[in-house]
């Protein structure tokens, strides 16, 4: 194995480390290459410590999402800003989910 070789395979071993997995593959997409992914926590960061593995598209898809949350007054948030913003991530989440869906349905029904 050459250097270059063991610079990657350390970086690829470190990015798997830190998702926890030695099959890292986007929730939503199903991209399974390591360097696309990212551990997104699904109600946000100062939430809840809920992580899914996603690429880096859906990634950026679904922390935008998150921009549109309401604010909480409370800080640190309650229990109940938290148990919101966890029901809005994974409804941003299902959102993704499902235009993904309707894309596998439909090219399956075409090549069927």
């Amino acid at each position: 194995m050459n250097e270059v070789d063991r610079k990657r395979e350390r970086r690829r071993q470190a990015a798997l480390e830190r998702l926890g997995t030695n099959d890292p593959r986007c929730t939503i997409c199903g991209e399974d290459d390591w360097r696309c992914s990212e551990r997104h926590h699904v109600a946000g960061r100062r939430f809840d410590e809920f992580i899914v593995i996603v690429c880096r598209n859906c990634h950026r898809k679904q922390s935008d999402s998150q921009r549109d949350h309401a604010r909480t007054a409370n800080k640190p948030p309650n229990q109940m800003d938290c148990i919101g913003h966890f029901l809005l991530g994974l409804a941003d989440l299902f959102e993704l989910l499902i235009k993904k869906l309707r894309e596998f349905g439909e090219a399956l029904i075409a090549q069927a």
